[in-house]
C-alpha cells in the first residue's frame, strides 16, 4: 500500500501540454488532500491509495472535492446558504474551465486548478454531480425508485466517471462498469446511513417502497417499525446488489487501468454481504459496526478483480 505522501510530482497533461503537478502544490496540498480524504470518505481513502503513484494526487483531489461537496447538507442550518454553498462550487468549476478568476488558499480549489486540465477531466461529470447534490437540500424524500438511482448516479457515478478519467481510462466498458458500481455503491452507503439520515430529518427511501409497507419517512426513527424498514431496506439492498453484478459482468472486457476506480464494488459486496446477515435490519447494533473489508480490498487490488 502506498502512503499518501508517496506521489508523483510528474504528471503530464492528457493533452499533451506538459502541464505538471507542481512541487509547491505536491509539498502544500498533496498530504492536505489525502489526510481529507482518510478522515472525510475513508473507505474510497481505501481504493485510492492502490492506484498508480502518478494518478493518486489526482484521484485524492477528485475525493476532497465530493466530500466537500457531500458534507453541504449538514454543515448548514438554512437551505439558502447550502444553495449558495452549492452555487460558488459551480461558479468554480465555470471559472476553471472557463479560464475565469479563481480564489487562492483553499487546497481543493489549488488542486483542482491543476488536476481538470492534466487530465482533461470532462466538466458534465462535475455538473452532473452538483445538480444531484443540489437534491440534498431538500427534505423530501425520492419518489420512487428511479429518483432513487437518478440521484445515486449523479452523485456517486459521477464521481467514477471522473476517476476513470484521471486514470487516463475512457472506453465505453470501463465507464459502464463504472456507472453500475458508482450506483451500487450510493445505494449500499445510503442504507448504511438510513437512521444516521432519519435522525437528521434526512429521507433518502424511496416514497413509493415506503407507503408499500405502510411507513411515512418519519417512521424510519422508530425501532418499533424495524420489520417494515427491514423489508424495504432489502429491496434497495437487492438493486445495489444487481448493479454490482451488471458491473462485475463486464469484467473481462475493462481497461485493466480502471481497476481502483471500480474497487468500491469490493467493499459494497463485503456490507450488503453483512446488512443481509443481520436479516437487513438496520436497527440492529451490529450494523453500526461494520467496518471495511480492507484485507479483501487489498487481495482483489493485487489479483486485478474488484
Amino acid at each position: 500500500m502506498l502512503h499518501p505522501s508517496a506521489v508523483c510530482t510528474n504528471i503530464p497533461g492528457a493533452s499533451g501540454n506538459g502541464k505538471f503537478f507542481s512541487a509547491k502544490m505536491l509539498k502544500a496540498t498533496a498530504d492536505i488532500l489525502a489526510d481529507m480524504v482518510h478522515k472525510a470518505d475513508h473507505d474510497r481513502y481505501l481504493t485510492a491509495v492502490t492506484a498508480p503513484e502518478s494518478a493518486q494526487p489526482a484521484i485524492m483531489t477528485l475525493y476532497a472535492f465530493n466530500a466537500e461537496v457531500a458534507k453541504v447538507r449538514e454543515s448548514v442550518s438554512e437551505v439558502l446558504i447550502g444553495q449558495m454553498k452549492l452555487q460558488w462550487w459551480r461558479d468554480l468549476i465555470a471559472a476553471i474551465y472557463e479560464n475565469g478568476q479563481v480564489p487562492k488558499g483553499n487546497p481543493v480549489v489549488e488542486a483542482l486548478t491543476e488536476v481538470i486540465p492534466a487530465h482533461q477531466l470532462s466538466r458534465a461529470h462535475f455538473d452532473a454531480l452538483l445538480d444531484a447534490r443540489a437534491r440534498d437540500m431538500s427534505d423530501e424524500s425520492p419518489a420512487d425508485v428511479e429518483a432513487l438511482e437518478s440521484y445515486a448516479e449523479g452523485t456517486s457515478a459521477s464521481l467514477t466517471a471522473l476517476v476513470l478519467e484521471a486514470l487516463g481510462v475512457r472506453d465505453a466498458a470501463s465507464h459502464s462498469a463504472g456507472r453500475h458500481v458508482g450506483i451500487s455503491w450510493a445505494l449500499t452507503g445510503m442504507l448504511r446511513a438510513v437512521l444516521f439520515h432519519a435522525r437528521a430529518n434526512r429521507f433518502l427511501l424511496p416514497q413509493d417502497m415506503l407507503a408499500a409497507e405502510n411507513l411515512s419517512p418519519h417512521d424510519l426513527q422508530e425501532s418499533r417499525n424495524a420489520q417494515r424498514v427491514a423489508a424495504v431496506v432489502e429491496r434497495i439492498a437487492a438493486l445495489a446488489r444487481a448493479h454490482l453484478d451488471k458491473a462485475r459482468d463486464l469484467r473481462s472486457t475493462i481497461d485493466r487501468r480502471a481497476l481502483p476506480a471500480l474497487l468500491p464494488a469490493t467493499l459494497a459486496d463485503g456490507y450488503l454481504k453483512a446488512l443481509a446477515r443481520q436479516n437487513f435490519d438496520v436497527f440492529d447494533p451490529r450494523h453500526a459496526l461494520q467496518r471495511p473489508a480492507a484485507l479483501k480490498l487489498m487481495w482483489n487490488a493485487w489479483r486485478g478483480r474488484y
